[in-house]
């Protein structure tokens, strides 16, 4: 479709333009600017009717070969794709403009020879007439053609300066295309009235009437041919400005994968693509971002571009989450490196679905470990009961979606420092206090206890009742590196949903306890114990009494006990 248009573009523009161009040179030189007095003035009519349409016939072939030869590349460009060559980015940016200039050459050719033809057979005046005539419509032919064939032209631009932007202007500008449809709509018109007050002074007896219809003749191609010239010409401008504004309208949506065809090397050209050069470097901005936030997590990137970053931190209360898998080396000395990556991923897309659905933050992975943080950058209201449904929601994802690892979670809180660590050069935003150690040696005890979490029981004084309720609190022990005794905590065991009896009624039961593994024990200082969960309460299972089934047999009457034998004396 492409190469069609721009193919039949040529022959349309140029029959178009020179259309116009006659109708103008035909409608001065009859009708607007008088003849002068002339001795035979049927013979002078007939020579310049021949002249006026014998000599496009005759030039037109010439122009249209002139013209295909500019346009072979531009063909050429449309039929095969691909990346332009010099060639073809000049006969394309540059194929109005050459075509306008062939014509005109054309024209101004025919200008000289009628008014050389006037001059030699008639008198001067009269090929001044002609002359100033063709000059016209010289210049409504090549405004015409110029204006049409960059409007056409512009699917063909646009391939060309999509693969470079314009890095001067190399066609007529915004100004330049005003001035051109000025000229057109204004100046000629304009003009032809200076050619008719010349007329009248220098050719005595000029009637007023002959006068009033001139004026009248050049007023009306002055409002009928100027409004849509200068319509056009704004057009041009407009457009792309337009263009600009819709492209602007979607970035403000969000939409920053918008774009904006690039179809003139002009400064307006510059200015498409220098928004879609913004647009590119707002994308890379925002990808960037995306992918600083996946490293760091998107509040600690958010407060880096909200805040100037410094070396330090501030003391905050915040509830910590460890989580850590157990038999990493085992995983690692049995498994191939990729189904290890495969499983880590899947693991780490567990925690960190979990942790974010709760309000926490993933602050670092450490191998086969995460720390999650909750309470810091941002502020929650309840940091201690998001960590510790955190925990609980991820016990359970983590049995049915990764049941091929086994993880022990830690949940701890209390006061940290949170801030950036390190040295200019290299930092990073975390937390460092006693919770974070005490969230670890947590995990490491979760991983040889039921139900692989636990809680130490600071968490638990801080949580909202909510929260709290769903844990128990057991007996205080010494963890491992650690001075101070932590009460362990550990999630109530889940009910389970009615289970219906043969005899249609139900009963409530929940999950026991099972007992506590010795390898516990062996892992901590004191001894560990668990509070047994008393048992529900069941409902005893009555059973109807059933009438005793009829039988046709009849019942045995009672046989008499044989009397005791007597005891020896």
């Amino acid at each position: 479709m492409l190469e069609v248009r721009v193919r039949w573009v040529l022959l349309v523009v140029v029959a178009v333009a020179n259309t116009g161009g006659l109708l103008v040179v035909l409608l001065m030189a009859t009708f607007v600017v008088p003849d002068p007095p002339l001795e035979n003035a049927d013979q002078a009519h007939l020579v310049n009717a021949l002249a006026l349409f014998g000599y496009p016939i005759a030039a037109m072939p010439l122009a249209l070969y002139i013209g295909f030869r500019l346009w072979l590349p531009v063909i050429r460009l449309v039929r095969e794709g691909g990346v332009p060559d010099q060639q073809q980015r000049r006969a394309v940016l540059l194929g109005p403009l050459r075509v306008a200039l062939v014509l005109g050459a054309g024209w101004m050719i025919g200008a000289i020879g009628w008014f050389v033809i006037d001059l030699m057979l008639f008198t001067p005046r009269l090929a001044v007439k002609v002359g100033l005539t063709a000059i016209l419509g010289a210049m409504t032919t090549c405004t015409v053609v110029y204006l049409l064939s960059e409007r056409l032209l512009r699917p063909a631009a646009a391939l060309v300066l999509a693969t470079e932007r314009p890095r001067r202007i190399k066609l007529p500008g915004a100004i330049t295309r005003v001035v051109l449809a000025w000229a057109l709509g204004t100046a000629v018109p304009i003009f032809g009235l200076m050619c008719v007050g010349i007329a009248a002074l220098a050719v005595p007896g000029i009637k007023a009437t002959q006068l009033s219809i001139t004026i009248l003749g050049l007023g009306a191609v002055a409002l009928l041919v100027g409004l849509p010239i200068i319509y056009i010409a704004i057009r041009a401008i407009a457009d792309p400005i337009k263009s600009v504004r819709r492209g602007m309208a979607q970035v403000e949506k969000g939409d920053l994968d918008t774009e904006v065809e690039v179809y003139d090397a002009s400064e307006i050209g510059q200015l498409q693509a220098g928004f879609n050069h913004m647009v590119a470097g707002l994308r890379e901005n925002a990808r960037l971002r995306d992918l600083f936030g996946r490293h760091v997590g998107e509040d600690v990137a958010d407060l880096a571009f909200e805040r100037d970053i410094e070396l330090g931190g501030e003391t905050r209360e915040v509830a910590v989450l460890f989580v850590d898998i157990a038999g990493s080396t085992t995983l690692a000395e049995t498994r191939a490196p990729d189904e290890v990556v495969v499983l880590l991923n899947l693991f780490f897309g567990v925690v960190v679905e979990a942790v974010n659905g709760h309000g926490g933050w993933i602050n670092k992975f450490e191998g086969d470990a995460a720390l999650a943080i909750f309470g810091a950058p941002a502020e929650l209201e309840d940091p201690a009961g998001a960590a510790l449904g955190a925990a609980r929601d991820l016990a359970v994802r983590l049995t049915d979606e990764v049941p091929q690892l086994i993880a022990g979670i830690g949940v701890s809180a209390g006061p940290v420092v949170a801030g950036y660590i390190g040295a200019e050069q290299r930092f990073e935003y975390t937390v460092i206090g006693d919770p974070v150690n005490e969230a670890a040696r947590l995990s490491d005890l979760a991983k040889v206890s039921p139900g692989r979490v636990l809680a130490s029981g600071t968490v638990l004084e801080l949580a909202h009742l909510a929260e709290a309720d769903e844990w128990d609190v057991g007996k205080p022990v010494t963890l491992r590196g650690r001075s101070r005794q932590t009460r362990l905590a550990t999630p109530r065991p889940r009910v389970i949903p009615e289970i219906a009896s043969p005899d249609g009624g139900g009963r409530r039961r929940r999950l026991r306890r099972p007992r506590v593994r010795r390898g516990i024990r062996r892992a901590i200082r004191a001894p560990l114990s668990f509070p047994r969960t008393p048992p529900a309460e069941v409902t005893p299972l009555v059973v109807p009494e059933q009438p005793p089934a009829p039988t046709a047999v009849p019942p045995r009457p009672p046989q008499p006990r044989p009397a005791d034998p007597p005891h020896p004396a």
